[in-house]
């Protein structure tokens, strides 16, 4: 019997790619020097697509696969995917919640750490000798016992917050609703206000048309030129142009940043300002969560060619 046919948009680790190749034919289009003509050539045999989060999978790619039936994600972010026109022709959508929560509220912890702390500068200061010649490091901030704001109380956010905790922070989050999981914490349901009650804001919430800028310039400003914004979302839910004349401008203090609009080709004056950590997309990123993710793509595409229930199901 022929294998199914699939198409993987961007590389995947190899673990995960001896995986799927035992399985089904893999028509790797990332390797595609002419992508219209390879799409034309195996377009009409794919019948799932194998993409990551940022990659998604746009409706120009989906109306060139008439037999596609599904879509497996590698991340939880599917903001990349256009589920209407998966909803218009049937196509099953899934991605991997969960396996990276906690790995992604870590880094979350980490980020909000090494930029209160100056951990980076630090190292340079003992590395280039300014230690020896200069005396100690400049001061900087402590985070046990301030205020945090966590803006999405879902897995990620709430994971954040029990790390929160630990600090002994005052902690405060938004959502669509207040939770009943969110014991200890006080609900604000603006996010301008969240922001004007918090020293550091974590950006923790799913990325879709209505979260798009969500952080705005009203938002940036409240948190204001003591306070830290720290995402581990999606870019979309920050407006960067507020947020890169916020931080040139002094309005806000720093930011620790894991996504980019643009990326991995991000706006140059990020590079130039000391008051920003950035890191390249990397919060899932352990050896442990990365081979359960890929896993879970090949669960979901297995479940579907069986004809049994997928195991995380977004459409």
């Amino acid at each position: 019997m022929n294998k199914p046919e699939i198409l993987l948009v961007g590389p995947y680790p190899e673990w995960d790619l001896v995986e799927l190749e035992a399985q089904y034919e893999v028509r790797k289009l990332y390797e595609a020097q002419d992508r219209d003509a390879f799409l034309k050539l195996h377009g009409p045999n794919i019948r799932a697509v194998a993409t990551r989060g940022e990659l998604g999978a746009s409706n120009d790619l989906i109306v060139k696969l008439p037999k596609l039936e599904v879509i497996s994600v590698y991340g939880v972010g599917y903001d990349a995917v256009d589920l209407q026109a998966c909803r218009e022709r049937g196509i099953r959508v899934t991605n991997t919640p969960d396996v990276l929560t906690n790995d992604v509220a870590d880094l979350g912890i980490g980020m909000m750490l090494v930029q209160s702390r100056g951990m980076i500068g630090a190292e340079t200061w003992v590395r280039d000798g300014s230690w020896e010649s200069k005396g100690l490091y400049p001061l900087k901030r402590r985070i046990w016992g301030r205020k945090a704001g966590v803006l999405g109380l879902g897995r990620i956010g709430f994971e954040v917050a029990k790390r929160l905790k630990g600090f002994d922070m005052d902690i405060a989050y938004s959502d669509v609703s207040a939770k009943s999981y969110a014991e200890g914490m006080t609900f604000i349901a603006d996010p301008v206000e969240l922001a004007r009650h918090s020293d550091f804001l974590f950006v923790t919430l799913a990325a879709s048309a209505a979260t798009r800028h969500i952080v705005s310039k009203d938002v940036i400003e409240a948190l204001g030129p003591e306070g830290m914004l720290i995402n581990i979302s999606r870019a979309s839910n920050i407006d960067e142009e507020a947020l890169l004349a916020a931080l040139e401008g002094g309005a806000l203090g720093s930011a620790a940043l894991d996504v980019f609009e643009g990326e991995p080709k991000l706006n140059p004056r990020f590079l130039k300002l000391d008051n920003v950590l950035v890191q390249p997309h990397h919060a899932s990123g352990t050896i442990e969560t990365r081979k359960a993710m890929g896993k879970l793509v090949r669960d979901n595409l297995a479940a579907h060619f069986a004809g049994a229930a997928l195991p995380t199901p977004v459409l």
